[in-house]
């Protein structure tokens, strides 16, 4: 499931991956929020917390998150991915070149750090 995070700085979203993310989680959490956001400011700056809670994404979920990512370009600014999970630190540092805004990865224990950088700190 994707929780919203609580308590984020002014113009940003936080989510955290626990257990199986599936479909729903987009179209109940992550996207409703995003949307909110947008209405209020101009960009996406966003926390993705997958800590050690995290199980994996169901098919439909790694498409709902495909669609997610195929937002407008110009609606991403700072994206913070914040794991101890290697293989989500090495596809960033693939991916995360190439995709639109500001992306940067941070380990679990510097959360409150990518939420400052996330937030314009």
């Amino acid at each position: 499931m994707i929780e919203l995070i609580e308590n984020m700085p002014a113009g940003t979203v936080g989510f955290r991956a626990v257990g199986t993310v599936e479909p729903d989680d987009y179209k109940n959490v992550l996207d409703p929020a995003v949307d909110e956001l947008l209405q209020q400011h101009d960009k996406i700056n966003m926390v993705y917390v997958i800590g050690d809670d995290y199980d994996r994404y169901s098919v439909g979920a790694i498409w709902q998150d495909a669609k997610f990512g195929a937002r407008n370009p110009h609606v991403w600014g700072r994206v913070a991915m914040v794991t101890d999970h290697d293989w989500l630190r090495h596809a960033m540092a693939i991916f995360g070149p190439i995709t639109p805004g500001d992306c940067k990865v941070f380990p679990l224990s510097e959360q409150a750090a990518a939420i400052d950088w996330v937030g314009g700190g």
